[in-house]
């Protein structure tokens, strides 16, 4: 089985600032909703080998191909361009069967934060979370807005085997 890079801090982030929610009023924290959190990293081990779930899924692909692994290990600005092109936008398997019968990979922003933290091996979502929404005067350089699809990553996500739908103007 080929390598599928994880964060070991993903899905801390939330649970975290629960229990500092719950010092902070001096209450314990419910031991389900701390399970809940436990159950979330299970179904992630359980899902990451299943077949059915690896077949034309862009995470998979993404956190398994050790060339796009280290070039965001390596780059901020290239993992948050990335991120950010996975927000908002839609992708097909350069393959007959998907583009025959439309079937695309889409993901919400937190959980494309979570890609990003998960193929560094460090960190969780809110670390990518709203990273291309600027504020004048305070712009990261390199960085681009949620929904950009730089000519690099467009390439690199080809070579990956994986086409940008273009986007609906509706």
């Amino acid at each position: 089985m080929e390598k599928i890079n994880s964060s070991p801090e993903r899905y801390t982030f939330q649970k975290e600032r629960y229990i500092k929610r719950c010092e902070e009023k001096g209450k314990k924290p419910s031991e389900d909703y701390l399970e809940m959190y436990k159950t979330w990293r299970e179904q992630e081990a359980e899902k990451i080998v299943d077949p059915d779930w690896q077949k034309d899924n862009m995470e998979y692909d993404l956190r398994s191909t050790q060339w796009i692994c280290d070039k965001v290990k390596q780059s901020d600005s290239y993992a948050q361009n990335l991120y950010a092109s996975m927000c908002n936008r839609d992708f097909i398997k350069n393959d007959v069967w998907p583009i025959l019968t439309e079937e695309t990979w889409s993901c919400s922003w937190r959980h494309a934060g979570g890609i990003i933290a998960d193929m560094q091996e460090k960190g969780d979502y809110i670390d990518w979370y709203c990273s291309g929404i600027m504020e004048e005067g305070y712009e990261i350089s390199g960085f681009v807005t949620e929904g950009t699809i730089t000519e690099e990553i467009e390439q690199d996500l080809l070579k990956l085997g994986w086409l940008v739908c273009p986007q609906d103007d509706k």
